[in-house]
Order: structure tokens, then sequence, then C-alpha cells
């Protein structure tokens, strides 16, 4: 088999995982979001895509399942039962819709999934209160596992990590304008707001498969490097993306003067790019699109695209480096690579 055909037959896995993910956690995510009260099941069902604002059905994006995927995937290789794992999957992605909401309303984001976010529709207020009833749901949902002790030690690996998230995003949103951030700043920061959930996904999945102790750390470890590897290509896309392709407008973290990697590693760089684009991001005058688009010209010249995306290839090769023989499975490694070559 060529390279192109092992490459298109690991992204055609991964797709069919998601579209897996997506169809198997369906049930459960309208279960919970049903069990929310008016209008906030309208707004949260808007959110995924189920309907337009009126409550009228439409044909919107839900997102990408990845984490479920990977809850799954974990699951089923550790020998487990997905079925058993699809509630602790379903869990995970109501937190990370959570999260989303919220991180729209920090942001100023006006568009999700190629459709106007929840707060642009409904305002701050609305949005802030339905992720939470969100967070709640998911933890509502893990209260239900038949398991008691796997259904406790499931909450506490969430929370932590919703905790984390937290964390990493104050940090995040602190380090906005800093010329100072280091890599290891960087890193400190990706870890909450990124590589904690992905991590907690592929142990709960492990969990929900009563693996051994040393798999379970394995593959949360195997979560975190792809969390960190993620998050790096999720920065590459912020400045390069195809709003087409992202349902994202493109410019927004330079704009608002985001500690990204490809704006730290510019930075840190000591060239005369990093200079410009340091007195840019030390400036308190907004950002104009001729501005956004010069940063981003600054931070491909001073290297930080490039160093960007090599340290994401290296996390990546971590990753799967850190799954032992007997759990490497095809699965895991075509949502690894899928995930780390999004368009950007």
């Amino acid at each position: 088999m060529t390279l192109r055909a092992v490459h298109n037959f690991s992204t055609d896995l991964g797709q069919a995982l998601l579209r897996r993910a997506r169809s198997d956690c369906d049930p459960f995510l309208r279960r919970a979001i049903g069990s929310i009260r008016e209008p906030l099941a309208t707004m949260a069902g808007y959110h995924r895509g189920w309907w337009n604002a009126h409550g009228s059905m439409s044909e919107g994006s839900s997102g990408k399942a990845l984490r479920a995927a990977l809850v799954l995937a974990a699951a089923g290789a550790c020998d487990g039962d997905t079925s058993a794992a699809t509630p602790v999957a379903a869990a995970v992605e109501l937190v990370h819709d959570f999260t989303l909401l919220h991180d729209d309303v920090m942001d100023r984001d006006s568009t999700r999934r190629g459709r106007p976010t929840v707060w642009s529709v409904w305002g701050i207020d609305s949005a802030i209160l339905l992720g939470d009833a969100l967070h709640a749901a998911a933890i509502r949902a893990l209260t239900q596992l038949r398991d008691p002790s796997v259904a406790v030690e499931a909450i506490m690996r969430l929370e932590t990590a919703c905790r984390d998230m937290c964390i990493g995003q104050f940090e995040d949103c602190r380090s906005e304008g800093r010329p100072d951030v280091t890599i290891d700043d960087y890193l400190r920061i990706a870890a909450g707001k990124t590589a904690a959930l992905t991590a907690c996904c592929c142990a709960l999945g492990a969990l929900s498969a009563n693996a051994d102790r040393a798999t379970l750390a394995a593959l949360e470890q195997f979560g975190y490097e792809l969390g960190l590897a993620f998050q790096v290509v999720d920065d590459l896309i912020g400045i390069w993306g195809d709003p087409a392709v992202t349902g994202k407008p493109v410019g927004n973290d330079l704009g608002r003067r985001k500690s990204s990697l490809p704006v730290v590693a510019a930075l840190n760089s000591r060239t005369g790019a990093a200079v410009e684009l340091g007195a840019l991001y030390q400036t308190t005058v907004a950002m104009t699109q001729s501005d956004i688009d010069r940063a981003a010209a600054l931070v491909e010249v001073a290297g930080g695209r490039q160093a960007a995306q090599q340290y994401a290839d290296t996390r990546i090769q971590n990753a799967i480096g850190a799954l032992p023989d007997g759990v490497r499975s095809e699965d895991l490694v075509a949502l690894a690579q899928l995930a780390c070559r999004r368009e950007h």
C-alpha cells in the first residue's frame, strides 16, 4: 500500500469513527437536552445544529464529536463493550459544548459551525447559563451509569478536567497582549485548556472497559499528547484557516492578541519580524484588518508557522508512541492523525 493510500485509509477510518460517535451519542444527547427546561433546550439544540433559532428542523453541523470518538475508541482498544462507554462519550460531548458556549462569549466570536453563536442570538447571559446547564446535564448522565464505582471515578476525572480547563482558560486570557510569554508558559496553558479534556476522554474510555491502571495511564498520556497537538493545530487554523471549512472567522486570535504557539514561537525568534510583531502586540489600540494581516505575515516570516507545525507533528508522534502494543489500535491512530491534519 502506498503512503497516499495509507493516508487515505486512515482519513476514511477516522471520519467513519466520528460519524459513528455522532450517531451513537445522539439519542443520549437528545434525552439529556430534552430534560432541560425551555427555552434553554431550544438553544442547546440550536447550538448542536438540530434546528434553527425558532425550533424548526434544520441541517446544521453538530461538531466533529472527536472527544466522544476518543472515548469509544479507547474503550474498544481495551476490548471493552463500546455500548457501555456511549453514555460517557455523550457526557463528554455535553461538557465540550459547555466550554464552547463560554469560549464564544469570552472571545466574542459571532459564528461557530457556520452559523451565529448562541450568545449572538439570545444574549450573553443565556449562553453562560446554557453552558452551566449542559455541564450539570453531563454529570447527571454519569450518575446513571450501571456501576457506581465507575460513575464516581468518571465524575471525579471529568470534574478535575473541567477545573483544569477553567484554570487554563483563565491563564490564556491573562496572557493576551503579553509579548513575554514563553513556550513553557504556552504549554502550561494548553495543557489545561485542551489537553486535560482529551486525556480525560481516553482515560474514561479505558475506565468504561475496566482496563488495568497501567493501561488507563498509558491512554491518558496518549490523550494528553494528542490534546497538545490538537491545540497547536487549532492555533494554526485560527490564523490561516479557511472559514468555509472551519465555520469560524479567521484572524480573531491575532485581533485579540492571543498568545497562540505560532505567535509565541515568532516572538521568541529574536528576528526583525519578531520586534515588529511585538510592537503590534504591546499597543492597546484595536487592530484593524490590515494590522491582523500584517501580524499573520510577520508570524510566518519569523518562523512561527513552521515551528508550530513541527511541534504538532512531534506531539502526535509522542501520543502514538505512548500507546502500548496491546492497545495501539487502528482506530486510535486514525483519530490522532485526523485530529492533527485538519484544513488550515
